[in-house]
């Protein structure tokens, strides 16, 4: 059951990182090649962020308490 929720929010964290990364791309890059390209570099962020979603969920915790403060 643990691992279930552990890939659910794999899941949301790695899609939200992807949009995100991708959107930067197309930003930084330019709209057609970010959008041609920036697919990679926002595939593997999303991988990598999505493994490691607790500790960007505890991140943004201590950010909102930080800024609350």
């Amino acid at each position: 059951m643990s691992g279930d929720t552990y890939l659910v929010g794999a899941w949301i964290t790695g899609v939200i990182a992807f949009i995100v990364i991708w959107i930067y791309a197309s930003a930084s890059w330019g709209f057609l090649l970010g959008l041609m390209f920036g697919w990679v570099p926002a595939l593997i962020g999303g991988s990598i962020i999505g493994l490691l979603w607790p500790l960007v969920v505890l991140l943004i915790v201590l950010l909102i308490i930080k800024l609350l403060s």
